[in-house]
């Protein structure tokens, strides 16, 4: 792969010409077509949802504890870091590219990448990705039959990460063509896992095969775009990462390994001293005498974690500088964290987060929350979905429920059922947890 190919800042959906309102980009300007990426994530209604979607704690009873969308901007600080410092290494190697991409857009790319990185994510966590999964193999498989095998699979293993690719290049902006527009290095950055669900499921052919991330509904527009970032193909259906979703993954890591762990120590599932004990690997003297002037042991935890994120930063921006060579070929496919110094002390963070921040209450609430909100949700608008289309006994409450899903310019009806399926599934994974609470107690009857 090239970098002039990688950075090209080209957007989706506008038959491969140049960004900018004349066609071609505007060098000077401070605002760049990257920058824009990120503020059309911002502004769009996913985005927003995120605030109350589930993060690790559901429906959390105080404010401190993080959401999605928290999380989110988190992620995207640290994943601007990290940019930046790739784009440095990369304008060593070819100084010319400073005038098409400089190291604050390759720091901006990886930012909106990470700030869209959870958009397609249901409510209820993770629980929310295995209700939908659970449902079309259970209940819902009967609205399976007839479609070709990779459909099918599409919503048997939905991923929150194909969902999310749908959200920002078709569900947004549904009328326009590549929905949100982002430009092409930001969508390759985002794509962890860029092949679809035949491709994809696969732990022992490499991290980016572990998941998928584009259904079969979105593959004309993901090729669109791994063709023209130059990402080589290994796969019907499937290509080698982007070098700057090594990033994305990275930052992501990051903060669920050393940021959610705060929430488990504000909660009284882990002690200070365990959390500081987690830190230590990471601080020198220092900043080690510096956190003992901290009295208050928030503001302590916080400067610890700051200065263990910063090393991390550091870490693995050398590791991308060594491997440089690697991800630009694609014959590292792992995660870059994996090859930092000291990974054994960052795996202790996420050890005892699942050991005790992960606990049986949370992991049964969501199960509770996710299987049975979802499910019914998904059960009621399937059905009344396709008595709506089949023209088989619509009912006043069928077309009531039909008329909440949002359908864009193609009405529903006139739809195949993959699609149709599509939408139903589209609309309950972009629920906030509160709303499919509440539509779920008042479709049931339940007074709020």
């Amino acid at each position: 792969m090239d970098w002039r190919t990688l950075l090209q800042p080209r957007r989706i959906g506008r038959n491969g010409q140049m960004a900018g309102p004349s066609g071609a980009p505007d060098l000077d300007e401070l605002r760049t077509e990257f920058f824009r990426d990120w503020d059309r994530i911002v502004f769009c209604s996913a985005f927003r949802r995120l605030q109350d979607k589930t993060q690790v704690h559901p429906m959390a009873k105080t404010d401190y504890v993080r959401t999605r969308l928290t999380h989110s901007l988190e992620v995207a600080s640290v994943g601007r870091s990290l940019g930046m410092q790739a784009g440095r290494v990369v304008s060593a190697l070819d100084p010319g590219l400073h005038h098409l991409a400089s190291p604050q857009d390759m720091g901006a790319i990886v930012a909106a990448a990470c700030l869209m990185h959870d958009i397609g994510n249901p409510p209820f966590g993770h629980a929310g990705e295995s209700a939908i999964q659970e449902y079309f193999s259970g209940h819902g498989r009967a609205w399976l039959q007839d479609l070709p095998p990779a459909e099918q699979a599409d919503l048997l293993h939905f991923e929150g990460n194909a969902q999310g690719f749908r959200t920002a290049v078709r569900l947004q902006h549904p009328e326009q063509p590549g929905g949100l527009q982002l430009t092409w290095p930001t969508l390759g950055a985002f794509a962890k896992y860029p092949c679809d669900v035949v491709s994809g499921l696969q732990p022992g052919a490499g991290v980016s095969r572990r998941k998928f991330g584009f259904m079969q509904g979105e593959r004309v527009l993901f090729t669109e775009v791994a063709e023209g970032l130059g990402l080589r193909r290994t796969g019907s259906a499937a290509w080698q990462r982007h070098p700057l979703a090594f990033l994305v993954e990275a930052a992501d890591d990051i903060c669920y390994g050393v940021i959610d762990i705060e929430d488990g120590a504000k909660s009284g599932h882990i002690t200070h001293d365990e959390l500081r004990g987690l830190h230590e690997p990471f601080i020198d003297a220092v900043h080690r005498a510096r956190a003992d002037t901290l009295l208050d042991r928030q503001h302590q935890a916080e400067y610890l974690r700051a200065v263990t994120i910063g090393v991390l930063v550091d870490r693995v921006a050398r590791v991308f500088r060594d491997r440089h060579d690697e991800l630009l070929a694609g014959t590292l496919d792992a995660p870059l964290l994996d090859h930092i110094d000291g990974v054994q002390d960052f795996h202790r963070f996420r050890q005892l987060a699942a050991d005790r921040l992960y606990d049986e209450r949370s992991k049964l609430e969501l199960q509770v929350a996710g299987f049975e909100i979802i499910g019914w949700l998904l059960q009621a608008l399937c059905e009344a979905v396709e008595r709506m289309a089949t023209g088989t006994g619509a009912s006043e409450r069928a077309r009531m429920l039909v008329g909440l899903i949002p359908v864009g310019p193609q009405p529903l009806h006139t739809r195949g059922r993959y699609e149709r399926l599509l939408a139903v599934t589209d609309f309950v994974a972009g629920m906030t947890d509160t709303y499919a609470l509440e539509l779920y107690r008042r479709l049931r009857g339940f007074s709020a």
